[in-house]
């Protein structure tokens, strides 16, 4: 096969003939997901945007031939956030059914491997669902990690940049965030104004209530960012630097290629029916009976 899918890793550049040949590829489709909202004094509100968005197109570049990046879904849920001006929400249930409206869309048009590549903390729990349901409602396998969860597969990564302490240091328009800001979009980054933060609960020093990217307690209080944060920022901002955020950056990316490769070649596990007797009904709540599993 010559094609333009072979080497064209950005879904809009295709045309629909060459989707049909990215389809032939086996290519992996990544959907970045964000958010608009507050950073803080020093960062814009598309951190969450283009984090995720720049790590999905870094990991189209390394491995063009197996990847497919599609346009970032660039609102999320964000409704905990509104008291801060510029934040855009997107309540949660049009979120979920806007991102299983593009899964549905790719496994209709035959994509099997899907990764949904967040960049915003609070969407996880809402695109967890997401991938779920596209599991179960599709034959495609759909995935979800966050861009800064991919810092973790090298367990002797994090203490080669991480300053701050654990937890609260990376938290929000962080340590992390600022730095991979710094190195994406230095000239918006308002330097002048970088300053640390904490929220309430990180503070009170308990064994329960406490966030971190990296790990948050076991029983946290999710409630309004202005009830427990002044600036917005959540963490150790005044160490943020644009040598960080390119390692950061460059970890990323690494590892998502890597995800790629592994996720393209899996065999997809294969459901079987435990039933003694058939169920006499249809599967409810869209899902697919297990007898489509084989076509």
């Amino acid at each position: 096969m010559s094609s333009h899918a072979q080497t064209e890793y950005r879904y809009g550049k295709l045309t629909w003939p060459e989707i049909n040949d990215a389809v032939d590829l086996g290519k992996v489709c990544i959907v970045p997901c964000g958010a608009i909202e507050q950073h803080g004094h020093h960062l814009p509100l598309d951190v969450d945007v283009l984090c995720s968005t720049e790590v999905a197109l870094g990991a189209g570049r390394t491995a063009p031939d197996n990847t497919l990046i599609l346009p970032s879904v660039n609102y999320g849920y964000t409704g905990h956030v509104m008291d801060f001006p510029g934040t855009i929400n997107n309540d949660f249930e049009h979120f979920m059914h806007h991102v299983l409206d593009i899964t549905k869309s790719l496994a209709y048009h035959g994509f099997k491997k899907i990764i949904l590549l967040n960049g915003h903390g609070s969407n996880m729990p809402n695109l967890e669902l997401v991938a779920r349901r596209t599991n179960l409602e599709t034959d495609a396998e759909c995935i979800l990690t966050a861009w800064w969860n991919l810092l973790t597969v090298d367990k002797a990564f994090m203490p080669s940049w991480r300053e701050s302490e654990f937890p609260g240091g990376c938290a929000h328009a962080c340590e992390l965030e600022t730095s991979v800001y710094l190195y994406l979009d230095n000239d918006n980054v308002r330097k002048d104004l970088i300053k640390s933060g904490d929220s309430s609960f990180n503070l009170e020093d308990n064994p329960f209530n406490y966030v971190d990217l990296f790990g948050s307690g076991p029983a946290n209080i999710i409630s309004w960012t202005s009830s427990y944060s002044d600036t917005g920022v959540i963490g150790a901002a005044e160490l943020a630097t644009a040598e960080k955020g390119k390692t950061a950056y460059e970890e990323a990316v690494k590892q998502l290629a890597r995800l790629v490769a592994w996720f393209k070649d899996r065999p997809k596990d294969q459901r079987k029916d435990r039933h003694r007797k058939p169920p006499s009904i249809p599967i409810s709540w869209g899902q697919r009976p297990v007898k489509d599993e084989t076509l």
